[in-house]
């Protein structure tokens, strides 16, 4: 009991400092370390077993660090930073944009706003699997999608809560905290992502897509908006200068997953994991961006966007996993999640009851920090442990964290993706958030409820 209360005033004291904005990694860094040198100084066991231990108790909580860097950085670490890196290659030639633009060409003939509204959600929530940022996708999406829905007809409030909604669901091979997740269950991300992710996936889009078109119709129609047109623009300086490229550069961002679909289903004696089909996915734009410019220097000058965007998520996701791992071998140390846990299953939860202890911890931390990377990176690695004492298997604990982690992040008015989008259609966060809450609080309600269907047996 003592682990617990001690457990909880330090998560407190975190999320205080986290909601204050505090950069979560070394605020969850110093949580973890505290919470093992309580640990230690209460002898509430050891840090490390004993053929990895330096000899010294204490020590053993930086060796912990270490190894876990080590770890990480080798292999999943290198994933996330190859996929980073492809996703901002992207974005440098213009392939992101065109790939946006060529995708909602044929939604502007349709002329039936709230039709196109819900089909625009479905659409972006695919392109959303392409294009790793969050915020950033939402801003290409106001600048290309915005002008259209409400030169439709639509609220600026609607056409923002859809596209704030954009990358809701996190679906996706290439997001980390779903390689992340596959990790910790113990399997590669393809079968996670083909065998779990997708079917619930394309249930939760659907659900957000029903919701936006009935909410959003109700809320115009009780504020008076009417379904006259207006003539609408974003400033694209605003986001970063368009560059004008071919239509087949709409292609360029699917590489990687189509390689990946090709050899994992029709030739199959080749192996292809990601990082292979991310070098690749590379590669070949570079032939492709030769043969069109002509330009060594040039080629050269937009690949260091990949090696740009490596780096930058090694700064900031590979080191919120260590940290994340750090802040959850802390809670570990002082026998918070056995205390829990056991308590849990004292009161009759079984494994179902322990998944929504745990997915009622992701959404409310989410809602507070305004990151759903934070909060998942931070309590994920506690599934496997959860799991176990639960008798069920991790991945239909981290399966329903995963996706709520990112659908709460549309309902909290202080994430990055609702200030930006807000900001650009020059409405209240707390106003979008209102919008977004029942498409998404149906999103989550689908999720969990299918995720019990095809999986809990």
């Amino acid at each position: 009991m003592l682990g617990i209360i001690i457990a909880s005033v330090i998560v407190v004291i975190v999320a205080r400092y986290v909601l204050k904005k505090y950069p979560p990694q070394p605020v969850l860094f110093v949580g973890g370390l505290a919470m093992m040198f309580i640990a230690v100084a209460l002898n509430m066991g050891s840090i490390l077993p004993a053929k990895q231990s330096t000899g010294l108790i204490w020590l053993d909580t930086f060796e912990f660090i270490k190894q876990t860097f080590s770890s990480r950085a080798a292999n999943l670490g290198l994933i996330i930073m190859l996929v980073g890196g492809f996703s901002k290659y992207m974005d440098a030639i213009g392939a992101s944009t065109a790939l946006v633009k060529i995708a909602v060409k044929p939604l502007q003939k349709l002329g039936l706003p709230y039709v196109v509204l819900a089909l625009t959600s479905v659409l972006e929530n695919f392109l959303a699997m392409f294009i790793g940022s969050a915020s950033g996708f939402g801003l290409l999406l106001m600048v290309t999608m915005f002008p259209v829905l409400v030169n439709l007809g639509v609220s600026r409030l609607t056409a923002a809560a859809v596209i704030a909604t954009a990358s809701a669901p996190g679906w996706g091979p290439a997001a980390s905290d779903n390689i992340f997740a596959a990790e910790l269950a113990g399997m590669d991300i393809i079968p996670y992502f083909f065998n779990y992710q997708v079917p619930v996936g394309l249930c939760t889009v659907a659900a957000i897509a029903i919701g936006h078109f009935f909410v959003q119709q109700w809320f115009d129609k009780r504020e008076g908006h009417g379904l006259e047109s207006a003539n609408v623009n974003i400033d694209p300086t605003k986001t970063q200068e368009e560059i004008h490229v071919p239509g087949f550069y709409a292609l360029l961002p699917t590489i990687p997953l189509c390689l990946i679909l090709f050899f994992g289903t029709v030739v199959k004696s080749v192996k292809m994991d990601i990082a292979l089909a991310t070098f690749l996915g590379v590669a070949f734009t570079m032939l492709i961006e030769f043969i069109r410019n002509r330009n060594g220097l040039k080629i050269f000058n937009d690949l260091k966007s990949f090696w740009d965007g490596m780096g930058l998520q090694m700064a900031a996701v590979v080191t919120l996993v260590v940290a994340g791992e750090t802040f959850a071998k802390g809670l570990m140390s002082l026998g918070a999640i056995d205390t829990m846990i056991n308590a849990a299953q004292g009161a009759g939860f079984g494994g179902i009851g322990m998944m929504f202890v745990v997915v009622g911890i992701i959404i409310a931390s989410t809602l507070v920090m305004g990151s759903g990377n934070a909060p998942f990176f931070a309590f994920a690695p506690l599934a496997p442990k959860v799991a176990e004492l639960s008798g069920i298997h991790p991945v239909l604990l981290l399966l329903p964290m995963n996706f709520v982690s990112n659908l709460a992040r549309s309902l909290s008015p202080i994430a990055a993706v609702m200030m930006v989008v807000s900001g650009a259609a020059g409405v209240s966060p707390v106003s979008l958030a209102k919008r977004t809450c029942i498409p998404i609080a149906l999103g989550i309600v689908v999720n969990i409820a299918v995720t019990m269907i095809l999986f809990y047996k």
